[in-house]
């Protein structure tokens, strides 16, 4: 498997990044399309609304969290695959808009591509 990076959206894009994917289902706040530079928006790979709410982004609901996502990932193969695609023709960043750069779905998701 090629690299997996992780990226804050609001962070500067990178030469040595390869292919930028935000992983968010929403556009992050105040960032312009051509500032964030993503070559892909996968809004279909992220957590479900309900799931994110429950979730809150609390550190304590992190291992119940991963799981209750990874069984949406298994329920929804196509966007996966298309990332999975991405992965093996070359590097790629995933971007993702929270602030806590541990406990958020781009870890998770990155997490569950290396299962």
């Amino acid at each position: 498997m090629n690299e997996i990076i992780l990226r804050r959206a609001y962070d500067k894009p990178e030469p040595h990044e390869g292919r930028r994917v935000l992983v968010d289902r929403f556009w992050p706040r105040g960032i312009r399309r051509e500032a964030l530079a993503a070559d892909l928006w996968l809004k279909e790979i992220a957590p479900s609304a309900g799931l994110c709410r429950w979730f809150g982004h609390d550190p304590a609901k992190w291992d119940e969290f991963r799981r209750r996502y990874a069984a949406e990932l298994d329920a929804n193969p196509g966007p996966l695959q298309q990332l999975r695609d991405l992965i093996d023709a070359g590097p790629v960043t995933l971007l993702y808009g929270a602030r806590d750069g541990e406990h958020n779905n781009a870890v998770a998701l990155r997490d569950y591509l290396a299962q």
